[in-house]
C-alpha cells in the first residue's frame, strides 16, 4: 500500500509518475508550445528532462512530443481541448498511484519544487499557490481519488480545473512554502506569449 512518501529506486522515485501535458490550443503564442524552442531546447524537452531525472515513469501526454523529450508518448482522451482533458489522459495512462502533472509551458521548473510537491503531506491533490493564484498544472494528484472526478467533470462539460480541486481533498503549497524551495520565484513561470518567451530566455541567460 502506498504511504504517500516518495519511494526511491536506483536514485529515481518509483511510486510517483511524472507527466508533461503537451496539448493545448496555444492561441496566444500562435504556435505549438511543446516544440517551441526556449534558449534552443524545446519547452517540453526541458520539462521532461527534469521529470526524467526524478521519476522512473514519465509520460508525454497529447500533442506532438519533441523527438528528444524522454518519456512514454500518451494520446489525449476524447473531449474538448482543455487542461482537464490532459489531466484525465495523464491519470488514465499512469501506472503509479500519484502523478506530478506539469504543463509544457513551464520550462523553468526546478527539481526542488517538484520534490517539494511530492514530499508534501498527502492529499488527493497538492497544488502550489502564489500571489493568490493556484497552479493546478504543476501539481501532484492521487490517481484513484482524482481520476473519477476528473472524468465525470469532463463528460459533463464542467471543464474548470478548480472544480476538480474543490471536489477532492486539496493541500496547498502557499507562497512562503514555494519561496523556500524556489527563492528566485521562477519555477512557475508560464510561457504563453512571445513576450513571455523573451523574458524566460533572458532569465536563462542570467543563470
Amino acid at each position: 500500500m502506498d504511504d504517500g512518501h516518495p519511494e526511491s529506486r536506483g536514485g529515481r522515485i518509483g511510486n510517483v509518475s511524472g507527466a508533461v501535458l503537451l496539448g493545448g490550443a496555444s492561441t496566444r503564442m500562435g504556435r505549438d508550445k511543446a516544440r517551441l524552442a526556449v534558449a534552443g531546447v524545446p519547452g517540453a524537452t526541458r520539462v521532461a528532462r527534469v521529470l526524467d531525472a526524478l521519476f522512473e515513469e514519465v509520460l508525454l501526454v497529447g500533442g506532438e512530443a519533441p523527438d528528444d523529450a524522454p518519456g512514454r508518448r500518451v494520446p489525449d482522451v476524447p473531449g474538448p481541448v482543455c487542461p482537464l482533458r490532459g489531466l484525465v489522459a495523464a491519470l488514465s495512462a499512469a501506472t503509479l498511484p500519484r502523478v506530478l502533472v506539469v504543463a509544457t509551458d513551464m520550462p523553468l521548473l526546478t527539481p526542488d519544487l517538484a520534490l517539494a510537491l511530492v514530499a508534501w503531506p498527502e492529499a488527493d491533490a497538492v497544488v502550489p499557490r502564489t500571489a493568490g493564484r493556484a497552479h493546478p498544472l504543476c501539481a501532484v494528484y492521487v490517481r484513484e481519488a482524482v481520476l473519477p472526478v476528473a472524468r465525470a467533470r469532463l463528460a459533463g462539460d464542467a471543464l474548470a480545473l478548480r472544480g476538480v480541486l474543490d471536489a477532492v481533498s486539496t493541500a496547498w503549497l502557499e507562497p512562503d512554502d514555494v519561496a523556500r524551495v524556489d527563492p528566485a520565484g521562477r519555477s512557475l513561470t508560464n510561457v504563453n506569449t512571445p513576450e513571455d518567451l523573451v523574458r524566460v530566455e533572458q532569465l536563462l541567460a542570467e543563470t
